[in-house]
């Protein structure tokens, strides 16, 4: 009986990111955050996005401000060690005390990892403090379907060598299901690395944060805007007139939404191109991590491998060939969605239940008897 009980348990369990005692069973949390109606908040919402500009012309910052330190617990800095020095290469999320999530462009040309490592619970990479934590990188797992040239499929995992120690400096990031609608998300925010002014000619790499808009994926694929180059597992973020984007140094980097009702954030995509830094029509294109919630859960070994092979595909016709109906996109068949697979989950102990249920009502009575 205390079999199924446990059984019954990891039958309810809540979503990715939400079961792990090391961090109190807790994701999506930002226990450092002042609120956020600052210049960052008050500068996306007017109506004039042009480019900030440094007195030389250069582009400055697109658009974000520095945070204080534990602002953003989950963000991390995915760093490499070379002859020269080590630098950072790009940023990721910490999901889980050992796992972190970011995109495989990163490690396009990386070759040997055992010189990579990650940095997190840092604001300032050049004295990340003693709140912050280092790890090496165990394991890299790509997606078995990225496409370098078009970023299709754009994320990665990394096993660390030892699990991390959360605190009000580190916490893990919620990953949604296909349950969260996503698109409904207003209070949305990007964080990357950038170079303060005066760090030259050493730069000092601080974190820094913009609020931004999520942008209708039609929209953003239109003619005039990236031409049918962003995938349906994609999102955009930023505004129409530009002025607030990410950039370099910000691959990987997280794109989060405030959730509308609870007082947490999820991890709704994570920085992977672009054309160019806070152009008009041109905002930044995410890795929507919602459409790969199973591939990283069978990643993490928390599914099993077959959850997340692809349904076949029936043959058609040219003569049955169906046109695209952008309601079915948005609205899949119940029984190919996460919730579905739960719920089948729980029908199965429950039935298990009764059939033990059964036996041990059929052996009471042979007991009298």
């Amino acid at each position: 009986m205390a079999l199924l009980g446990l059984l019954v348990l990891l039958a309810l369990a809540g979503p990715l990111g939400a079961t792990w005692d090391t961090c109190r069973g807790t994701c999506g949390l930002r226990p450092m955050a002042f609120d956020h109606s600052s210049v960052v908040a008050e500068y996306s919402q007017n109506n004039d996005y042009e480019s900030l500009e440094s007195s030389d012309g250069s582009s400055q910052d697109t658009g974000g401000s520095e945070v204080h330190p534990g602002a953003w617990p989950g963000v991390i800095s995915v760093q490499a060690t070379w002859e020269n020095g080590t630098w950072h290469m790009c940023s990721g999320a910490l999901i889980h005390p050992q796992w972190v999530l970011t995109v495989a462009h990163c490690f396009a040309r990386a070759g040997d990892i055992s010189r990579w490592e990650v940095v997190i619970g840092a604001t300032d990479l050049s004295q990340p403090g003693p709140e912050a934590q280092l790890r090496h990188i165990q394991r890299l797992l790509v997606h078995q379907y990225y496409d370098e040239p078009t970023a299709r499929n754009n994320i990665a995992l990394l096993e660390l060598d030892q699990p991390v120690e959360c605190s009000d400096y580190i916490q893990l990031g919620c990953v949604p299901d296909s349950s969260l609608a996503v698109p409904k998300l207003k209070t949305c925010y990007i964080a990357g690395w950038r170079a303060t002014p005066d760090s030259a000619p050493s730069p000092r790499l601080v974190l820094q944060e913009a609020k931004v808009r999520l942008i209708d994926v039609q929209l953003c694929n239109s003619s005039r805007w990236y031409g049918g180059a962003v995938h349906p597992q994609d999102l955009c973020a930023g505004y129409p007139r530009g002025g607030i984007d990410t950039c370099q140094g910000d691959i990987g980097g997280p794109l989060v939404c405030k959730d509308n009702v609870g007082d947490y954030f999820w991890l709704v995509g994570l920085a992977s191109w672009g054309k160019g830094c806070a152009g008009a029509k041109r905002p930044g294109v995410f890795t929507a991590t919602q459409h790969f919630h199973t591939w990283i859960q069978v990643q993490m070994g928390l599914l099993p491998p077959e959850a997340d092979a692809p349904p076949p595909e029936p043959f058609l016709s040219p003569e049955e060939e169906p046109e695209a109906d952008l309601e079915d996109e948005e609205n899949p068949n119940p029984e190919d969605s996460e919730d579905y697979t739960k719920v089948s989950f729980q029908q199965q102990i429950l039935g298990k239940f009764l059939n033990l249920l059964l036996e041990l009502l059929q052996f009471l009575k042979g007991e009298k008897a």
